[in-house]
């Protein structure tokens, strides 16, 4: 046995002795009394007695407390019947009889013998005299034994219980204001609170309720009422709290009750979960419920270092019973008053309790949401945008409860409401911006849909989902213009790896595709926006050769071959359609021309197989189209006459483009791809065109080598060309600038080249050819001169030929030619140029047949003396006999007449003075006979 049971049974062993001591002291003492003790002796004896059994029956010798005590019953009732005629003895007698009383009823009750101990009970409190000379200490000890019974009763017989505690309490409640005044109340409290737990156990509740309400102010008076450690006083309001609740007490009794718990409660996670738990069972009476949170909340708000983690607490079980509560408005009240008095109070939530709060508040927004309760769900979202729930949330939580609120209302049609939520958060976000688009979509705002879906593509936080359902959504409510948008944005994110991006290249064709089939859907419709939807056309087209380009340097061009091929027709008719149809429109239709010929020609160089004839005329048509459409817009843009300032640059550029584009159509004619007649002659078509451009705009520039250059280029370039000279000249000679050889010499190879493919009408050869006669005798230059009687008689040749055909030389360039021809030759007579002067009178002779009374005029000239001596001046250079010049001098009267009046002599001598005296005849002539103009 170890030592301390060794101990322990030790001393038990003296305590048995002690008693056993005791007993037999007490029975020596019983056999040593005389037989008529004195008052003095039995006050002894019986103290003893008492002492001794209730000693016995606390260590649980029941028989032998019973035993002492009952033989102890004659020293009770001697000690009662003594005489005390003074009354010195009464107190002493009283205690010692109660004493005794007591010792018995203990004894009894511990043996389970209520009767005998109910029986002692009654002799005790049944002399209220005896009762009075007791001291209050005993008189507290003896209610403390009332009190022990009674809660000893208290869980097998309610009843009785009740009976011993109302003793107890009627023995606590007579007691005298004494030194044990503080006790007794203390006493008096515990048996009242036992009182109660009795009544309410036995189902008195009014007792019970009366118990608590004179016991609950003593208590709330008591100095250490409100210690928290006072659980006993807490069990009291606990209980007062069960009978209310068992009395079914209107509510403003139980909040009291509540009230009165929690202002004396220790605010700790065990007290507040018995608060909770409490509140649970009472959750159908939502006002008191709510009541009692928010008593808790403001004591838990005021106490920041005790309130921090049941302040959470209380706030998430406020929003668990308000989720309850049917009626909704007054459930969202509570929370935002709640939810208001804590930020008055300078409360601050921490980021953990706010989630949490939040994520309750979405879950019951979520529940109406897919009840199809639109508007609470709603408020519910609502709700947690509240300052509270904000002050240590980032703004992406708060903003997801006003884009839910919004979507709510957005599927209750409340569109007017969820544009205004959505606008309260952040723009920094991609997710508001796409509610934005909803509701604007919805509410048929098309700017702010489309600014929506630009907006979106800025956000850090953007996924390409959201487009993907902005595009549906534009699709579905059939939006072509927001459809538009969202299709540009979707590209816009679309990015195209450097290397191996066969994929997202057939991705980004196809939103291209979709893209340029919109735009000119919408373009076939009445719209103001027309120039903007082309831009975006050419855009779109631009983006497409950026792909192909990429797709061509990764060799992956073959996974987009049918889309290049689309587009480049696409391209094309586009630009053919909108020659027709847009105005004020030259530089787009032209870079419509420029992107269908660049697709074309990475369709030409990437195809493995030889392309078609087709496909090489449709490049060259599209190369001619769109330079052709550049120089109409820059002739559109100098339609101002007095607006002389040349853009140079852009002209020059403009050169550039059509030498380019003139190369380009002569390699795929010189190829041989174009076999039919048809298009060949096409293909030369256009290259005399860009000719003319050409000529045009280096005119402009003031590059007359460049021009003579091309001018050379187009008379040596074959029959075709022949239908550009007139084009060309008309730039020359409208050209004020122009220096008279390039633009003589340009003019008289084109006017040799016309004549020698016979490709011009004869109104128009007339016409050059009087430009180029004038060019040239305003040079008079022997040679210019002789050129210029070659045109003549060249003209006279025409003349001839065209009597007879429906198109006949023109009469004023007739009248022109004789005029010009008479006076060239008086003008080279005078000059002494005899021969020329002979050529010149023939010509206009010649002419005289074919003008109005010509003839008769031809007559009067062949007789004329100036064509007399001018016949004897040529025969003189010839003549060697004096025969022979008279033979060729007397062809007419008049000047045989002349010459015999002359001597041969002098006229042999003068020699060469004949033709200065034919000279001087011909001035004095020519004064008569000059032609201006017209015959």
């Amino acid at each position: 046995m170890s030592t301390s049971k060794k101990r322990k049974n030790g001393g038990n062993d003296g305590l048995q002795s002690i008693k056993v001591c005791s007993f037999g002291c007490l029975r020596l003492v019983e056999a040593g009394l005389e037989p008529r003790p004195g008052i003095e002796s039995l006050l002894h004896v019986l103290q003893l007695a008492s002492k001794t059994g209730a000693t016995l029956s606390e260590n649980g010798r029941n028989d032998l407390a019973g035993s002492v005590l009952t033989s102890a019953a004659k020293f009770e009732e001697l000690l009662r019947n003594a005489d005390d005629p003074e009354g010195t003895h009464r107190q002493a007698r009283a205690c010692a009889i109660v004493v005794y009383f007591s010792a018995r009823m203990e004894a009894a009750s511990k043996e389970g013998n209520y009767t005998v101990a109910e029986f002692m009970a009654q002799k005790i409190t049944g002399d209220e005299q005896r009762l009075s000379l007791l001291p209050a200490h005993d008189r507290s000890l003896l209610a403390l034994k009332f009190h022990e019974i009674g809660r000893t009763l208290l869980p097998t017989n309610h009843a009785e219980a009740v009976g011993w505690l109302q003793k107890a309490f009627s023995l606590s409640d007579c007691e005298s204001e004494s030194d044990g005044a503080d006790i007794g109340g203390k006493l008096k409290i515990s048996i009242l609170r036992t009182l109660a737990r009795a009544y309410f156990l036995s189902g008195s509740y009014d007792q019970a309720e009366a118990t608590l309400d004179e016991l609950i102010p003593s208590i709330n008076a008591a100095p250490n009422a409100g210690d928290p450690e006072s659980s006993g006083y807490q069990e009291l309001r606990w209980l007062r709290l069960a009978i209310l609740k068992r009395r079914k007490a209107n509510e403003s009794a139980l909040l009291n009750a509540f009230k009165s718990i929690v202002d004396h409660m220790e605010l700790t996670e065990a007290s507040l979960t018995d608060v909770l738990q409490d509140l649970r069972t009472i959750s159908h009476q939502h006002a008191l419920v709510t009541a009692v949170h928010r008593h808790c909340l403001q004591r838990a708000s005021t106490e920041t270092e005790l309130g921090t983690g049941i302040t959470d607490r209380l706030l998430l079980s406020l929003i668990v019973h308000c989720a309850r509560d049917e009626d909704q408005t007054r459930a969202l009240g509570v929370l935002d008053s709640a939810f208001t008095s804590l930020c008055e109070a300078d409360y601050e939530l921490p980021s953990v309790a706010a989630t949490a709060c939040l994520t309750l508040l979405w879950q019951y927004g979520d529940r109406h949401y897919n009840a199809k309760r639109w508007p609470e769900a709603a408020e519910w979202f609502v709700a947690g945008s509240h300052k509270l729930l904000r002050t240590n949330s980032p703004s992406s939580v708060w903003a997801k409860c006003f884009r839910k609120a919004a979507l709510s209302y957005v599927e209750h049609r409340e569109f007017a409401k969820a544009s205004a939520l959505v606008r309260r958060c952040p723009l920094n976000e991609a997710a508001t911006h796409y509610v934005m688009f909803l509701t604007a979509v919805h509410q048929g705002i098309d700017d702010e849909a489309i600014k929506a879906v630009q907006e979106m593509v800025k956000c850090p936080d953007f996924d390409r989902r959201m487009l993907l359902l902005a595009t549906q959504l534009s699709h579905q409510s059939e939006n072509r213009l927001i459809l538009l948008a969202a299709l540009k944005a979707l590209l816009n994110t679309l990015k195209v790896p450097s290397t191996s991006g066969g994929e997202t290249l057939v991705e980004a064709m196809t939103l291209i595709r979709c893209i340029l089939k919109l735009v000119l859907r919408l373009l076939t419709e009445t719209s103001p926006n027309k120039p903007i939807l082309i831009d975006t056309l050419l855009e779109h087209f631009r983006r497409s050769k950026v792909f192909v380009e990429t797709a061509r340097t990764q060799k992956t061009i073959n996974l987009i071959s049918k889309d290049v091929s689309w587009l480049w027709r696409t391209a094309y008719n586009c630009a053919v359609q909108g020659c027709s149809e847009w105005t004020a429109s030259h530089e787009r239709i032209s870079d419509l021309f420029d992107m269908a010929r660049d697709l074309l020609e990475i369709c030409c160089q990437s195809s493995p197989v030889e392309v078609d004839a087709e496909v090489y005329m449709h490049l060259s048509i599209a190369s001619f189209s769109g330079v052709s459409g550049r120089v109409f817009a820059f002739r559109q843009a100098r339609q101002d006459p007095t607006d002389d300032v040349v853009d140079e640059e852009k002209a020059r550029n403009l050169t550039v483009q059509l030498e380019a584009c003139r190369k380009r159509i002569q390699e795929i004619s010189e190829k041989g791809v174009v076999v039919e007649e048809g298009d060949a002659s096409r293909l030369q078509y256009f290259t005399h065109t860009l000719r003319v451009f050409e000529v045009e705009l280096l005119a402009l520039l003031k590059d007359w080598d460049g021009m003579s250059s091309i001018v050379g280029d187009a008379v040596s370039a074959g029959p075709l060309a022949a239908s550009t000279y007139e084009a060309i000249t008309d730039v020359l000679w409208a050209e004020k600038d122009c220096p008279v050889d390039v633009l003589y010499g340009s003019l008289e190879a084109i006017l040799r080249a016309s004549l020698d493919h016979n490709s011009l009408s004869i109104d128009k050869f007339s016409r050059w050819l009087r430009a180029i006669c004038t060019i040239m005798l305003a040079r008079n230059s022997a040679t210019d001169r002789s050129k210029a009687i070659g045109y003549v008689e060249q003209a006279v040749s025409v003349i001839e030929q065209s009597i007879d055909s429906e198109e006949a030389y023109p009469m004023d360039e007739r009248f022109w030619l004789l005029s010009t021809s008479y006076n060239t030759g008086f003008e080279c007579l005078e000059a002494s140029a005899l021969d020329e002067a002979k050529r010149w009178f023939e010509s206009s002779t010649v002419i005289c047949r074919f003008v109005p009374g010509g003839k008769e005029r031809a007559e009067k000239l062949s007789v004329d003396p100036v064509f007399c001596y001018l016949e004897m001046y040529r025969s003189m250079k010839r003549a060697t006999t004096l025969d022979g010049l008279i033979t060729r001098t007397t062809r007419t009267t008049r000047l045989t007449t002349i010459v015999t009046s002359m001597s041969i002599t002098g006229l042999l001598r003068g020699g060469w003075g004949i033709a200065a005296c034919a000279s001087r005849f011909i001035g004095r002539r020519m004064a008569r006979f000059r032609l201006c103009g017209r015959y």
